[in-house]
C-alpha cells in the first residue's frame, strides 16, 4: 500500500483542520496515510519549524497540508514548506464576505474558545451527567435527554461521553442484564421514558473480541453466550419499538448523528 504524509496546522487546536482532514482521507482507502498535527502556531520562529517538517515529509505522493492558521505571515512562511496547499476555509470566507458585504474579524482559536459561556457550561454539567448515570447506575432518568440500551461492551458509555461532550446531550446507559435477557423485559423505569430511549446492537462475533480483551476465556467473552446476549437484546428492542443500529462497523460521530435525528434531539437543544 503506497503512502502520503498529511499536515493538519493551525494556529489554533488544529482539531477543525484534522477534522475536515479525515473527511477527505477516508475517500482514498487504497492510500496509508501518515497523519500529523501542528497545533498552536503562532509565531514565525513555529511557523519556520512547522515549514521544516512539511519539507522533510517523505511519502510515495506529495505531501498534503490542511492549513488554517489566520495570520498571512504565518501562513506564507508555512507554505515555504511545499506540498499540496488546502486551504478547506479562506475561499469560502471569501464568498461569505461578498454575500454579507461586509470583512470578517480574525481571531485566532476563536472556534474551539469560549465563546457561548452556557452552550459550554452545558456540555460540562452533560459529561458530569454521562458520567455519573453510565451503566445503570441511575433510577431516576427524569432529566435524562437519552437512554442507551444494549448489551455490555456494545459501545454505550463512549457514546454518551461523545454526544456530551460535542452536543450538551445528557445521555445515560444502562446494560442489559442477565435477568433483563433472560425475562425478554426492559426495566419498567425505563419504559416509561420510551421516547428517550434507544438501542445499541453489534455483530456477535466483533463483541467476543472485545470482550476477549477485559476477560479472555470465559463465559462473558464465549461467542455463543455473545450470540445470544445480542439476538435477545435485538428482540427486545423489535418487541417494545425501539429504535436501534449496530455499533460493529460504524463510528462514535456516525452513530451520535443518527441518534440525534432518531429521537429529534437537534430541535430539542436548540
Amino acid at each position: 500500500m503506497k503512502k502520503c504524509t498529511i499536515f493538519y496546522v493551525s494556529d489554533g487546536t488544529a482539531i477543525t483542520a484534522e477534522t475536515v482532514g479525515h473527511s477527505l482521507i477516508s475517500q482514498f482507502r487504497d492510500i496509508k496515510f501518515k497523519q500529523i498535527r501542528i497545533p498552536f502556531i503562532d509565531s514565525i520562529e513555529k511557523a519556520q519549524d512547522a515549514a521544516q517538517q512539511i519539507g522533510s515529509a517523505k511519502g510515495d505522493y506529495q505531501t498534503l497540508v490542511i492549513n488554517t492558521v489566520v495570520d498571512i505571515e504565518l501562513r506564507i512562511i508555512i507554505h515555504s514548506g511545499g506540498g499540496l496547499k488546502l486551504d478547506p476555509f479562506n475561499r469560502l470566507l471569501r464568498e461569505i464576505e461578498d454575500n454579507l458585504e461586509i470583512k470578517r474579524s480574525p481571531v485566532v482559536g476563536r472556534a474551539h474558545g469560549v465563546v457561548d459561556s452556557k452552550a459550554y457550561t452545558a456540555r460540562i454539567d452533560a459529561t458530569n451527567y454521562a458520567l455519573l448515570n453510565d451503566d445503570g447506575v441511575s433510577v431516576d432518568y427524569d432529566d435524562a435527554d437519552l437512554i442507551l440500551l444494549g448489551v455490555s461492551r456494545s459501545g454505550k458509555t463512549p457514546t454518551c461521553l461523545y454526544l456530551a461532550l460535542q452536543y450538551g446531550v445528557k445521555a445515560a446507559n444502562y446494560p442489559l442484564t442477565e435477568e433483563d435477557l433472560d425475562r425478554l423485559k426492559i426495566p419498567g423505569n425505563i419504559l416509561k421514558h420510551k421516547e428517550k430511549v434507544y438501542g445499541l446492537t453489534i455483530d456477535p462475533f466483533r463483541l467476543s473480541q472485545i470482550r476477549a480483551e477485559r476477560r479472555a476465556g470465559t463465559q462473558y467473552s464465549n461467542q455463543r453466550q455473545c450470540q445470544r446476549e445480542v439476538s435477545d437484546a435485538e428482540s427486545m428492542f423489535l418487541r417494545n419499538g425501539i429504535q436501534f443500529l449496530s455499533t460493529t462497523d460504524t463510528s462514535i460521530e456516525e452513530i451520535s448523528g443518527k441518534i440525534l435525528v432518531a429521537l429529534n434531539l437537534n430541535n430539542r437543544l436548540h
